[in-house]
């Protein structure tokens, strides 16, 4: 019976040392703006989730979700990231546009800092605003 017992904890150890980290995360979220108007066909969404923490330096992007919209706001988007690269200490935040023809029409003139710890409110939601 000690045998058996021995070999049930023995096997419980080992399954839980072989269980590795996941190797995606994702956020899901909808873009949206105020203005009562509907977007043209051919406009463009793009989200991005960056690093953000050097002050001096682009943002590194994790993510990236850009295509056509489809319907009227609120846009969803779903971003794929590696948690592997998400680094203790870090800042990481969401941008979202949307263009047409290569003109931006909106972007978020906010910050949307997110934590990446999987405590981010989900749907995440970012505000654009016109751009004039």
């Amino acid at each position: 019976m000690k045998k058996l017992f021995m070999l049930c904890c023995a096997s419980l150890l080992a399954a839980c040392s072989n269980h590795t980290a996941p190797t995606e995360a994702s956020l899901d979220g909808e873009v949206f703006y105020l203005q009562r108007s509907a977007l043209p066909p051919t406009a463009t969404l793009s989200v991005e989730l960056q690093d953000v923490s050097l002050m001096d330096a682009p943002a590194v992007v994790l993510a990236r979700q850009a295509g056509p919209v489809k319907g009227n706001v609120p846009l969803p988007f779903h971003l794929a990231y590696d948690p592997a690269q998400v680094k203790p200490g870090h800042r990481y935040a969401l941008s979202a546009r949307i263009e047409l023809d290569g003109k931006l029409l909106f972007i978020n003139t906010e910050q949307h800092g997110v934590r990446l710890d999987g405590n981010d409110p989900q749907p995440v939601r970012i505000k654009v605003d016109p751009v004039r």
